[in-house]
């Protein structure tokens, strides 16, 4: 099969991207020319190019088999940026489909969680449950999911809403690796709040094995996860368990992480940089759960998580090592 994946440069883009590669598939990556190589070692074929540029999506899209959709924003300065690329972006790769591969197999759509808005009381949210986002990131992803389901790809589409992904290359869990290591653990509200995970080469497998099944897949969405659910609280362990010793676990109120955030966005506002941590980012991280259930994966394609939580805090943890981000 021959597959594009925009987003390669980045995490889980990167790891869906090398797994088609391992599979024997050819691999087209749309890069922009500032991209990053760095975790890109296997073989591929590259379209220079970006989700904001028609004409380039048009050049990518020419002779394919599939295409894996992972590019987006997850952090932007204000909610244009989230639209221009999340939404629109979309909207364009789309579009250079219908004009470029009209008979495509393939088109899987990675979305978040945060798309679908958070759960209740620990458990699982129905998939048909009306979307309920709490961030302009979930609002521009569901968006982008609303596109592809209007779309006459819709027949061809999968759709994927990813919970909180790990592993090797991320860089969005690494500053609680980094506090780990000195003996610090903010926890906002307790950490109680409880949350799926899925380790990111599980990730990656469920995407490439949806993208080449040849099972009744089209026209569905999914939510990977590893079987269990997990509180902020048994993830930090976990992390102290991977960097050998106990943090000083520090009950932060939701003020206190706004009044960061505040900091935070000030800091972006002056540097002219997007930043991860704003007032949306804490009113999410406070919700009671964010919970998925990946049981219609299970059925559908046979998959399930191979690495839990202290295998792969371990691994992400030695990585980081290895790679001096730690």
């Amino acid at each position: 099969m021959k597959v594009l994946v925009t987003g390669a440069s980045g995490f889980l883009g990167s790891h869906i991207a090398e797994q088609f590669a391992a599979g024997g598939h050819e691999v087209r990556l749309l890069l922009r020319p500032t991209s990053s190589r760095a975790f890109l070692q296997f073989p591929y074929e590259v379209t220079t190019g970006d989700v904001t540029d028609p004409e380039s999506l048009t050049r990518a899209a020419a002779g394919l088999d599939a295409i894996v959709h992972a590019a987006g924003l997850i952090k932007a300065r204000n909610e244009m940026q989230f639209d221009a690329v999340n939404t629109r972006g979309t909207q364009n790769l789309i579009a250079a489909v219908d004009a470029a591969a009209p008979e495509i197999k393939r088109f899987v759509y990675i979305s978040s969680l945060a798309a679908h808005g958070p759960s209740e009381g620990g458990s699982p949210r129905p998939l048909e449950a009306p979307a309920r986002p709490l961030t302009a990131y979930g609002r521009t992803k569901l968006a982008g999911e609303n596109l592809t389901r209007v779309s006459r790809l819709r027949d061809r589409a999968v759709i994927f809403r990813m919970p909180v992904i790990y592993g090797p290359r991320d860089a969005a869990l690494l500053p609680f690796f980094r506090l780990a290591r000195l003996r610090l653990a903010p926890l906002l509200m307790g950490g109680h709040n409880r949350i799926s995970i899925l380790y990111v080469e599980d990730a990656a497998r469920a995407v490439v094995q949806a993208t080449t099944a040849e099972a009744q897949v089209a026209g569905k969405t999914y939510c990977p996860e590893d079987g269990l659910t997990y509180t902020w609280r048994d993830l930090l362990g976990a992390i102290e368990d991977a960097a050998g010793h106990r943090a000083l676990r520090i009950r932060a109120p939701r003020w206190a992480f706004s009044g960061a955030a505040l900091v935070s966005e000030a800091f972006g506002l002056v540097t002219r940089r997007a930043v991860a941590l704003t007032r949306e980012k804490v009113r999410e991280m406070a919700q009671e759960s964010w919970v998925c259930s990946s049981e219609t994966l299970r059925r559908d394609l046979g998959w399930s998580a191979r690495v839990q939580v202290p295998e792969g805090t371990r691994l992400t943890y030695d990585w980081y090592r290895q790679n001096r981000w730690l």
